[in-house]
């Protein structure tokens, strides 16, 4: 066993020790369904801002996209980061926080697909929104899996693939099943300590190996980048204010900044934060959180065409020759064995706290949404906990097997299976939730016009894919089906537009009980006076 296997296997066993160990100790809260979910609604400013933050970034982040737009936008790709802090972080707490917090209690929702059903008074709407949850979010899962295996095979050659994602798998099953919410945002606060750590001293160690910061800006600047039209080369794109590919590199600002605010794993966590206070201090926590997380991935994905030669270029595409996955590897693959066992520690951290999330979002969803409107009279308690956990076995195998199964197929790499997923749901979701949580005169026949453009989008991209469609005799379906990127954004604008638009067209599906609704975000109280003489 030489050196890295050694250090990375002693880590590893601390990690899923600690891990286990949090998950017994929350059992406590996970008696009933409210503390399963929800954490009782009792989870302060730091835990939920880190459950936040470590659900935000994974795998998928530091392997898939960082290494993949990296390598298209140069330093420029650092953008990406910042947009997911500002936009993915502060404002998506600043304005959906407070009033999700507020209305979901008032409605009892503990869920999205919860929320849709109380929100607009419509069982099929809560039904539906729990089959896309559940549906979409298994192929995000599955590219879990596969982000972190490229690094673990670096640290051990010798272990298949399929052992890695197995082991990952039972672990997570465990200390969610067993503490539930508070578990999960628990480790998730250990997981983001272990991820800002992390990736402060893997950008410090890239650099030193690189001469520098202004060393290795100097060679990334001569490095060759194509234009927008695609036909004449030059140096100097990937060090410029915004890079080579400026529309590519909003499009991909917009996904995955503005596309959280969509997301039930995400959104969630707004529903079990403590009190306004918390609220306020989680806001400022979550988004220095993802200036150095998100910011410093995507600033260390930057650097990836100085690892040419170590990656291996395609001469016919220009592309990696083993796929965008294998850039991060390979620039980490040159550190120490410290660093490596770090790295490899820090990549299972934020896969696990998103991997939690996600099963736990997905048990829930299908349990409280799904199965309970289908019978006639309310589950027991104990019935719910149950099929929950049962749900929660199910998700995690079915992910497992794609992601084993993905893995020898060169058709989807990370980043598009996570973009497909992503669009789904942010473009299902986002402008319903958003024009819900303000707006009285949402519709339901907007939000159902919202859930098939969304979804449906983003199907024929997956097909698109897949190979199964070919769309490249159409400029305008070429452009909007480029990549998940592409389609995922204008899934999410056409849903913002399409919800008002429909919803004064159908003013008749509006439901009834709407003002008192709303209501609940003018509480007042009144309090005794003890000196009321005056001046």
């Amino acid at each position: 066993m030489n050196t890295t296997m050694t250090i990375t296997s002693i880590l590893i066993v601390l990690f899923f020790a600690l891990m286990i160990f949090i998950g017994i100790r929350s059992r406590k809260h996970a008696t009933d369904v409210n503390g399963f979910v929800l954490g009782s609604r009792s989870v302060g400013p730091w835990l939920s801002a880190f459950a936040y933050g470590t659900s935000y970034f994974s795998a998928v982040i530091f392997v898939g996209y960082a290494g993949q737009f990296g390598w298209n936008f140069g330093i420029s790709s650092t953008w990406i980061g910042l947009g997911n802090a500002f936009i993915g972080s502060l404002l998506a707490w600043s304005i959906l926080g407070r009033r999700t917090r507020i209305m979901t209690q008032s409605l009892s929702s503990k869920t999205m697909p919860d929320f849709f059903g109380s929100r607009f008074r419509s069982k099929g709407l809560k039904v539906a929104a729990s089959m896309i949850t559940f549906l979409f979010l298994i192929p995000y899962t599955a590219s879990l899996y596969n982000g972190l295996s490229r690094l673990f095979h670096m640290a051990y050659p010798g272990v298949p693939y399929s052992v890695c994602v197995i082991m990952m798998a039972l672990l997570t099953a465990v200390y969610v099943i067993v503490g539930g919410y508070m578990a999960t945002a628990t480790n998730d606060f250990i997981q983001g300590i272990i991820m800002l750590v992390g990736i402060v001293a893997v950008i410090l160690a890239v650099l030193k190996a690189n001469g520098g910061l202004v060393e290795a800006m100097k060679s990334l600047s001569v490095m060759p980048s194509v234009t927008a039209d695609g036909s004449v080369w030059e140096s100097g794109g990937f060090t410029s204010f915004l890079g080579p590919q400026p529309l590519f590199l909003l499009f991909v600002v917009m996904l995955t900044s503005l596309g959280t605010w969509g997301l039930p794993q995400m959104v969630g966590k707004f529903y079990a934060i403590k009190n306004e206070d918390s609220i306020k201090k989680g806001t400022i926590i979550s988004t220095l959180f993802a200036i150095v997380v998100a910011g410093g991935c995507y600033f260390l994905g930057g650097f990836g065409r100085l690892y040419g030669e170590t990656v291996g270029i395609d001469a016919a595409t220009g592309r990696p020759a083993n796929g965008f996955d294998a850039i991060i590897p390979a620039m980490l693959s040159t550190l120490a064995p410290i660093l490596i066992a770090v790295v490899i520690v820090l990549v299972l951290s934020a896969s696990m706290s998103t991997l939690s999330s996600l099963v736990l979002t997905s048990g829930s969803t299908i349990t409280l949404d799904f199965i309970q409107p289908l019978k006639k009279k309310e589950i027991a308690e104990k019935k719910k906990m149950l099929i929950m956990r049962a749900f929660i076995v199910v998700f995690i195998v079915l992910s497992a097997a794609i992601a084993i199964k993905q893995a020898s197929s060169a058709n989807m790499f990370i980043a598009q299976m996570m973009g497909v997923s992503w669009g789904a749901l942010a473009g299902a979701f986002l402008a319903p939730f958003l024009y819900g949580l303000y707006w009285k005169k949402t519709s339901k026949a907007g939000v159902v016009c919202s859930f098939i453009f969304g979804v449906g989008l983003e199907i024929i991209q997956l097909c698109i894919s897949l190979g199964w469609l070919d769309v490249s005799g159409s400029a305008l379906l070429s452009f909007v089906f480029r990549n998940s990127l592409y389609s995922g954004v204008i899934a999410m604008v056409g849903g913002l537009i399409i919800v008002p638009v429909v919803s004064l067209l159908s003013k008749k599906t509006i439901p009834q009980g709407t003002d008192e609704m709303f209501e609940c975000y003018n509480v007042t109280k009144t309090v005794e006076i003890t000196d009321s003489l005056g001046k």
